[in-house]
C-alpha cells in the first residue's frame, strides 16, 4: 500500500514543481504559494547556494561557480541542446523498455511503434531546423530588407542607430545580447535550442512546438486509454503497485502535455495577433509607466483641484471622448497604434510562414531617404 501513496505523492509533488518552475510567473499565481516557490527555484535557492559555496570554499569558490554560470547563461553554448535531447532520448528509452512489450494490446497496434519512432525523428527535425537556422541577423548588407519591412511606432521602437553592431536598428528588432547580434521582429533567445527566435525562424519554432504538442497529448491519451479498463479502486490500486514505471511515465507525460499546451497556447496567439513576447514585455514596461506618470500628475494637480472648487461649481463629468482627448499625444498614440502590426488572421499567420524581408516585393523596395 505504500507504494501507491508514494507513487501518488511524486506525481503531484513533480506537478506542482513543475508549474512552479515554468509558470510561476504567471499574473494568475500572483500571491499565491506557486510564486513564491517559482521565486525560491529560479533565484533563491540559487542564493542560498552561493551563499553557502563563499562560506565553506571562500570567494574562490564563489568566482569558480559564477564564473560556470557566465558560460552557461550568458554566452552561446549547447549545454542545454545536450540536456534537451538526452531528456527527450531517455524518456524514449524507458517507454520503449517498459510499455512496447505490451503493444500490440487490446487499443493499441504494432503500428505504433513505428509512429512512435517516426515522432521523435521529426520533433528532433525539427528541433535543430530551429537550432540552426538564421533568425533574422540584421547586418550592414541586408538592413535596407529589414528597414523596409515594419514602420516605427515611435514608442517602443524609434529610429535610432544600434549602439552595438553601429547600423540602423530596424522597428521590431533586437540586440541580443547572449549571441551579440541584432534580430529582425526578435520574439526570444531560447536557451534550450541555443539560439534567437526571430523573424525568419518562428515558423520553425512553432512548428516544433505545435508537432511536440501534439505528441505529447496523444502519449498520454493512448496511455490512459489502454489503462481504462481497471476501472474499479481495487484495480487501480493493484495498477499502482504492479506497473509503477509506467504510471510515473504516464503522469510526467501529462504534465508535459498540459505544459506544452499552454506554451504553445501563447505562442499561437502571439503568432494570430502579430506580436512577439519581446514587445509584450515592452508593451507593459511603457503601460507601467505611463500609469505610474499619470499618478504622479494627479497627486500634483489634487491640491489645486481642492483649491480651485472652493471657489467655483463642480463641473459635470467628462464623457470618455473628452477623457480621450485630454490624454497626452504620446498615450493617443499608443493607444491607436499598439496594434499597428495586427494585419488580421490569414495575414499575421502567413506573415509568419512568409516572412516579409523575405519577400522580393520587400527585398527590392529601399527605405525612404531621411
Amino acid at each position: 500500500m505504500a507504494v501507491q501513496w508514494i507513487l501518488i505523492c511524486h506525481g503531484l509533488l513533480t506537478m506542482l514543481v513543475t508549474i512552479s518552475f515554468l509558470c510561476g510567473q504567471w499574473p494568475i499565481f500572483q500571491g499565491t504559494p506557486i510564486e513564491r516557490l517559482h521565486y525560491f527555484l529560479t533565484f533563491g535557492a540559487y542564493d542560498y547556494f552561493l551563499r553557502f559555496v563563499g562560506t565553506v570554499f571562500g570567494n574562490k569558490g564563489t568566482s569558480v561557480i559564477e564564473c560556470i554560470e557566465q558560460f552557461c547563461c550568458d554566452r552561446p553554448n549547447p549545454i542545454l541542446q545536450i540536456i534537451y535531447l538526452a531528456i527527450l532520448g531517455g524518456t524514449y528509452y524507458f517507454v520503449a523498455k517498459s510499455s512496447f512489450s505490451y503493444i500490440p494490446g487490446y487499443y493499441l497496434s504494432d503500428v505504433h511503434i513505428y509512429t512512435s519512432v517516426l515522432a521523435v525523428g521529426v520533433g528532433v527535425l525539427l528541433f535543430l531546423l530551429t537550432s540552426f537556422s538564421d533568425p533574422g541577423t540584421v547586418k550592414a548588407e541586408n538592413v535596407s530588407d529589414f528597414l523596409s519591412a515594419y514602420p516605427y511606432d515611435n514608442i517602443i521602437y524609434k529610429e535610432k542607430e544600434c549602439s552595438t553592431c553601429k547600423i540602423p536598428k530596424p522597428a521590431r528588432s533586437k540586440h541580443c545580447s547572449i549571441c551579440d547580434r541584432c534580430v529582425a521582429r526578435f520574439d526570444h533567445h531560447c536557451g534550450w535550442m541555443n539560439n534567437c527566435i526571430g523573424e525568419r525562424n518562428t515558423r520553425y519554432f512553432l512548428a516544433f512546438l505545435l508537432w511536440m504538442t501534439c505528441s505529447f497529448v496523444l502519449s498520454t491519451y493512448y496511455g490512459v486509454e489502454n489503462l481504462s479498463w481497471f476501472s474499479s479502486p481495487y484495480c487501480m490500486w493493484w495498477l499502482l503497485g504492479s506497473y509503477n514505471t509506467q504510471i510515473l511515465l504516464m503522469v510526467f507525460l501529462a504534465i508535459v502535455s498540459l505544459l506544452l499546451v499552454g506554451f504553445f497556447g501563447y505562442h499561437a496567439h502571439l503568432c494570430l495577433t502579430n506580436t512577439t513576447t519581446n514587445e509584450t514585455f515592452k508593451w507593459q514596461d511603457y503601460t507601467s509607466l505611463q500609469k505610474k506618470m499619470n499618478e504622479a500628475r494627479t497627486s500634483a494637480a489634487a491640491p489645486k483641484a481642492s483649491m480651485s472648487g472652493l471657489s467655483r461649481e463642480t463641473k459635470p463629468p467628462e464623457s470618455k471622448s473628452k477623457a480621450f482627448c485630454r490624454r497626452s499625444p504620446i498615450e493617443n498614440a499608443a493607444f491607436s497604434m499598439k496594434n499597428q502590426y495586427d494585419k488580421g488572421l490569414f495575414s499575421n499567420v502567413y506573415e509568419v510562414i512568409f516572412p516579409l524581408s523575405t519577400r522580393p516585393s520587400f527585398v527590392q523596395r529601399k527605405p525612404k531617404s531621411r
